[in-house]
């Protein structure tokens, strides 16, 4: 397809927000969304009202003299975005892009029941509970997680199994309270498996929170650890009245406490996209915080002199791109202490455990148990290389 400054465009049907700094773009058919400046936007008006791309590129050099206005490089973008469907009247012949919004569901919930749990008092009341929870931790030492609260029986195969079932449950109640966060405003989501580094996890689409302003979505992103509170909270509680009840019962609440204050934790590693993350990313106003960041770092930490600019960061951004780089390497740095503190020593104490297991023959316990402690690892890295199959597809 030819481009030239007498080209004239005929745009896909466009949902444009103005932002605090910028302008949100909706392409109404895919339901995909794009940060812009002003001046593109200017563009995307005048493409809108029929002039030619040289028009539109006059009229912005006079307008934005100190830019650097090339209309066709926009256009091209356009095309790459998929966000034109005519060139001076001849039809663009592109694939199909995938239209999300019919994928999302849990319509069925109610926005009164999100709403019940997502209004000021129900903030209120978990940010109490985040204090006492801290309160909890702090004057009960405890309570405290340890590694080896995973290990509740001598059998590898139970222990995987009954960390296998609370995980799941408590990562779902993590999940559900963001589904229910995005009901509460009336949009559709859904769940999918994901990873993060060599986790499978969980993940709710969160992509229709751009259809909200700036101060309503913090609340969606935060869903999650809201519920997080409640279970951490159940479970603390839990372990001080019931101090002298069944074993197998208080240890199947240290598991909760353990799992559910790693995945909080592990939300404070905001170099990946975290929940935490977004939050620092809509409070900031800068969108492509991870990318820029991590460029920034590897000019801090190469050897080789480059002129060349690859960061795209938007005027007045440079300080916050500073500041969550030195997040980003925090968060580095809280993750190889997780790593040292509890999954390594998890790992050495399954490994003594199932090693002699093989070494005792098909005849006992053990080996059956050390067999079936394998299958488990190797489903979940299943589901590891799925999720990282589906992440490179996508790409």
């Amino acid at each position: 397809m030819s481009l030239t400054l007498f080209s004239k465009l005929e745009l896909v049907p466009l949902n444009i927000r103005e932002e605090n700094k910028h302008f949100i773009v909706e392409d109404m058919n895919s339901g995909e969304f794009y940060e812009m400046p002003k001046i593109c936007i200017d563009a995307i008006y005048l493409i809108i009202d029929g002039h030619t791309l040289g028009d539109i590129q006059y009229n912005l050099k006079e307008k934005y003299p100190e830019e650097a206005v090339d209309l066709i490089d926009f256009a091209k973008q356009l095309l790459e975005l998929q966000l034109i469907t005519k060139v001076d009247d001849v039809p663009i012949i592109s694939k199909q892009k995938e239209k999300k919004k019919d994928d999302l569901g849990f319509l069925w919930i109610s926005q009164k029941v999100g709403r019940f749990f997502f209004n000021k008092a129900a903030l209120l009341v978990y940010g109490v509970l985040f204090l006492i929870n801290v309160f909890l931790l702090v004057f009960h030492p405890n309570l405290f997680p340890h590694y080896s609260d995973l290990f509740i029986s001598d059998y590898m195969v139970l222990n995987i199994i009954a960390w296998l079932v609370l995980t799941f449950c408590s990562v779902f109640i993590h999940e559900f309270g963001h589904i229910i966060a995005m009901r509460a405003q009336n949009l559709p989501t859904k769940l999918e498996v994901g990873h993060r580094l060599i986790l499978v996890v969980l993940e709710t689409d969160l992509s229709t929170v751009w259809k909200l302003p700036p101060k309503g979505r913090n609340v969606l992103y935060m869903a999650g650890l809201c519920f997080d509170m409640v279970i951490l909270f159940l479970a603390l509680v839990g372990q001080l009245i019931f101090s002298n009840g069944s074993g197998i019962f208080l240890s199947l609440l240290s598991v909760v406490v353990l799992e559910t204050f790693l995945r909080i934790v592990y939300q404070c590693c905001i170099y990946m996209k975290t929940d935490l993350y977004y939050v620092f990313e809509n409070l900031s106003g800068c969108y492509n915080l991870m990318e820029n960041a991590q460029q920034m770092i590897s000019k801090w930490f190469s050897l080789k002199k480059t002129h060349a600019n690859t960061e795209v960061v938007f005027d007045g951004e440079k300080n916050i791109v500073f500041t969550y780089s030195l997040f980003y390497l925090v968060g580095v740095l809280l993750t190889i202490s997780l790593y040292i503190t509890f999954y390594i020593p998890q790992l050495i104490f399954a490994m003594k455990k199932i090693i002699p297991g093989y070494l005792e023959g098909p005849t006992s316990l053990p080996f059956w148990d050390a067999i079936l402690f394998s299958l488990q690892v190797l489903v979940s890295f299943g589901l590891l290389l799925y999720s990282w199959r589906k992440k490179y597809l996508q790409r």
